[in-house]
């Protein structure tokens, strides 16, 4: 290989490790914690998203996860309100946290 091709292949690697890491960054736009409880248990989850929305319901899975066992245990405990909803350090790209939110 001559220099050049050495110096295309580098810059190009170097391209893309930046092109990953700015887009890895930018999924996280809403950072929430969620409690839940389910048949006497308690267990809080948290989680990242690119919406409020993606971010409510990994939390929610998160914590249901921990306090439930299989398939139907699993939705019942998701189906449920939280007994507590924090929201955390928003990206701060996408703005404040959801108006209204607590």
């Amino acid at each position: 290989m001559n220099k050049n091709t050495i110096i295309l292949i580098a810059v190009t690697a170097i391209g893309l490790l930046v092109l990953m890491v700015s887009s890895t960054l930018s999924l996280g736009g809403y950072k929430v914690e969620i409690c839940k409880e389910f048949q006497g248990r308690q267990a809080c989850g948290t989680a990242v998203g690119s919406s409020e929305t993606d971010a409510m319901n990994t939390a929610t899975q998160v914590a249901c996860a921990q306090i439930s066992s299989g398939m139907t245990e699993s939705t019942q405990c998701q189906a449920g309100n939280p007994v507590k909803v924090t929201w955390l350090n928003p990206n701060p790209a996408v703005g404040p946290r959801p108006a209204g939110r607590k």
